[in-house]
């Protein structure tokens, strides 16, 4: 499945209470299942992890409905190619 299925699948399920929650409640769940993947992988729980990552996307994908984003297309655009800042590929950008 691509990342644009998944989201409408997504859309599908949960934009109707998504909707009636509106942008900044889901935004405030987004931020909190990034907080229960931290604490994952801050206990090294790799099945947690596992569940957390797949909170997160989720939750990113109903933001990105709420918001008439279209991730895949948004990711494609900004990383499709090469890296955005130094333009290459792999990334040659020195770290900070």
């Amino acid at each position: 499945m691509h990342i644009q299925e998944f989201q409408n699948h997504m859309k599908r399920l949960y934009y109707y209470k998504d909707s009636k929650r509106g942008i900044e409640k889901t935004y405030i769940w987004f931020t909190q299942e990034v907080g229960e993947l931290g604490k994952a992988m801050l206990d090294q729980d790799k099945e947690a992890i596992k569940n957390e990552t797949s909170d997160v996307l989720a939750w990113l994908l109903s933001l990105c409905n709420l918001l008439d984003i279209d991730l895949e297309e948004a990711a494609v655009s900004k990383y499709g190619n090469n890296c955005p800042k130094c333009n290459k590929s792999p990334c040659e950008c020195p770290f900070n």
